[in-house]
Formats: C-alpha cells, sequence, structure tokens
C-alpha cells in the first residue's frame, strides 16, 4: 500500500467559479501507476468546495442558481460584522458543500459515472489563488 500526496493551484475568479478538475486528478492518477485504492480531494480553505456534478451550461447555470436560492448573496450575514468583507455567504455555502471527496479507482480509473465530473466550487467574493490536496492511497 502507498500513499501519495500532491497538490494543485488553481487562480479562481471569484463567485460563482465553477472548475471541472476532472482531468488534472486523472492525471495525477495515472502518474502514480496505482491500479486501486481511493482519491481523497480536498481544497484547502473555508469559503470553496469540492463536489461532483455533471459539467455542462445548463447545469452550471442550474448550479449557481440553487446556490444563490439556498443562499443568498445580497443579505446580511453575522459572519460579515466580524471582519467586514461581505463573505458570510461564501462560507456558508461552503460549509454547506463540504471541502472534499473520495473516489474509489479500479484498474487505474476513477469510479466516476459517464456524465460525472470533479468540480471545485469557488464561493468566495474576490479571486482566490486555490490549493488543492490530492492523496492518493493505493496498490
Amino acid at each position: 500500500m502507498r500513499i501519495i500526496n500532491q497538490k494543485i493551484i488553481l487562480n479562481t475568479q471569484g463567485n460563482p467559479d465553477l472548475i471541472d478538475i476532472t482531468g488534472k486528478i486523472k492525471e495525477l492518477l495515472e502518474s502514480t501507476g496505482l491500479k486501486k485504492g481511493n482519491i481523497t480531494i480536498f481544497v484547502v480553505g473555508s469559503t470553496a468546495g469540492i463536489t461532483t456534478f455533471e459539467y455542462e451550461p445548463g447545469m452550471i447555470k442550474d448550479m449557481e442558481e440553487l446556490y444563490e436560492r439556498l443562499i443568498p448573496k445580497n443579505r446580511h450575514y453575522a459572519h460579515d460584522d466580524t471582519w467586514g468583507d461581505a463573505n458570510g455567504f461564501s462560507h456558508l455555502r461552503a460549509a454547506l458543500q463540504g471541502p472534499s471527496l473520495v473516489i474509489p479507482f479500479v484498474d487505474g480509473q476513477l469510479m466516476l459515472g459517464e456524465w460525472q465530473q470533479l468540480v471545485l466550487a469557488e464561493f468566495d467574493n474576490r479571486p482566490r489563488k486555490r490549493q488543492i490536496v490530492v492523496q492518493i492511497i493505493g496498490e
């Protein structure tokens, strides 16, 4: 059993920025030569999340609208009073979405559905430099 830790650095545009990271994750997995195990994808920070969905323009728009309906950016949140940066909505969206996913892989291939992509969801109200930690455990 091997454990491999890697990082991906991405520049985001700020909320809403939904970025397909599937290709980068597949490349990292292929470079290890591992055939079976689990891969954990974790975004560092409290205003971004990791998720999966079919990455196509309609679904991207639907996801943006879903986040806005659930946690609107144009209202006041108590967190905004703490730092004055008006990103309380970003923290709430990230907490709801979650910072990580674990995906099994078999025969060196991620066990994703045909239309399932891995997505970094940037919720902060400004561009960010995001660090994604990828930990691969397998043989």
